[in-house]
């Protein structure tokens, strides 16, 4: 089994941020959170992440429900990469990704030979093992990027919830880091804004709109030019393209008349 939720609805500060969602990935798969602004991509993270609890239906792993287990038992399966990750303290890269260890360390702390290991394997997945020794402000924003992937990835966790990663990157750096997580052994669920990035690296995909589910199914079914006028309100063209293969989208938008 994996990491799902069933029926879960939570109220934030007053208001219904998540409605009575249901979330089911297949182990391995890549599952895209997509809608507009305050859809309720980021909340129902939250919710999986075990941070936060639903004030109804249930989040559970491997059938367990999150509420009754540790944080320390969470973090060992479940790792999470935010927006965004920044310190003031002057940390290297291998600080950064050695952070991602301390779910399994003893109450005696320290560095294990098992630790070591899984802090290399995760530098070497994310082509930064070159720049372990590096000062972690002296990184791009891809590159720190894909330095919290490998400190996620350094917990050896089987399911990876990541919150809008491609936000503030270039083209070329969104297309490596998805390329890069897509291709991970891991069960991964990512909100992402842009349609055209989930169709291409996203199993299948989640539309919410005001918390509730709009549809779901792979980015074929779901992202179509009527779903998009209804979701977004904007006009697009969805087409399979005949080379790839792939979805893709081509937004129809008219310059308005010059005064």
């Amino acid at each position: 089994m994996t990491l799902s939720a069933d029926r879960v609805s939570w109220h934030r500060g007053g208001a219904l941020v998540v409605d009575g969602v249901s979330l089911h990935p297949r182990p391995g798969s890549t599952v895209g959170l997509l809608g507009p602004n305050g859809s309720g991509k980021s909340s129902l993270l939250r919710l999986l992440q075990g941070v936060a609890r639903p004030d109804d239906g249930r989040v559970r792993l491997d059938e367990e429900d999150l509420t009754g287990l540790r944080r320390r038992d969470i973090a060992r399966a479940v790792a999470a990469v935010s927006q965004h990750a920044d310190t003031d303290v002057d940390l290297t890269v291998r600080d950064v990704v050695r952070l991602g260890r301390t779910p399994h360390r003893s109450v005696w702390g320290g560095d294990t030979a098992a630790d070591a290991e899984a802090v290399e394997s995760a530098l070497a997945q994310v082509l930064l093992t070159e720049k372990a020794e590096h000062g972690w402000h002296t990184l791009s924003g891809g590159e720190r990027q894909r330095a919290q992937i490998a400190r996620a990835l350094a917990q050896q966790p089987r399911e990876l919830l990541l919150d809008e990663p491609t936000n503030h990157l270039d083209i070329r750096h969104q297309l490596e880091l998805l390329a890069l997580v897509s291709a991970l052994p891991v069960t991964t669920v990512v909100a992402l804004h842009d349609l055209n990035l989930a169709a291409t690296f996203c199993d299948e995909v989640v539309v919410l709109r005001r918390g509730a589910v709009v549809a779901a199914g792979t980015p074929i079914e779901v992202l179509t030019t009527a779903l998009i006028a209804d979701v977004y309100e904007v006009d697009a063209r969805a087409e399979v393209d005949p080379v790839t293969g792939r979805l893709a989208i081509t937004y129809v938008w008219e310059r308005p008349p010059s005064s």
